[in-house]
């Protein structure tokens, strides 16, 4: 008689609408207790303030500077919550990927093209989020779910509009990955 191994399916991601309730939660926790919101494109901003400061410490000093305000007073940009939640966010991920076994360097793509244009895609389209992102002063979640977590109107129509965009735009690039 042969031995039968009942193989366990994967671990699922958590439920979206569960992950969806403790974003909110911590959103609402963050504002609670730091009076301000969420937002990623904000780290990313004094990341590249710490860089300037570096490089061309008289710039970012000057008038001219888009991070003028990172700096003054002679502040560290990177010692801000917003960096140390970034930081976090690559570790949890790192930890939660390593945990579940999907720590893997791979580059997933339709058959249909190649894995060249599927990484040109990919870092254009990051580089163009990343610009509007500064255009918009913020990303989805400082824009978008900060908004909506205070009921601001704006948060509302940022979000309808990232979704309705994306709905649209997504039918003009769906070969990338269909």
């Amino acid at each position: 008689m042969e031995d039968v191994k009942i193989q366990k399916p994967p671990k699922k991601y958590m439920n979206p609408y569960l992950a969806g309730v403790l974003l909110g939660i911590v959103i609402l926790l963050s504002f609670f207790f730091t009076r301000e919101g969420l937002g990623a494109s904000g780290a990313f901003k004094r990341g590249v303030a710490k860089i300037e400061q570096i490089i061309i410490p008289s710039h970012v000093q000057s008038d001219k500077s888009a991070f003028k305000h990172y700096v003054t007073d002679g502040k560290d940009p990177l010692k801000n919550r917003l960096v140390y939640m970034i930081i976090g966010v690559f570790i949890g991920g790192f930890i939660s990927g390593a945990l579940n076994n999907r720590l893997k360097l791979k580059l997933e793509h339709s058959p249909k093209i190649t894995s060249k244009k599927r990484a040109v895609a990919a870092i254009t389209g990051g580089a163009l989020f990343g610009i509007g992102s500064a255009f918009g002063r913020g990303c989805t979640s400082g824009a978008g779910l900060d908004g909506m977590a205070v009921l601001a109107t704006s948060g509302f129509v940022v979000v309808g509009m990232i979704f309705g965009v994306g709905y649209i735009a997504a039918w003009f690039f769906r070969k990338l990955w269909i």
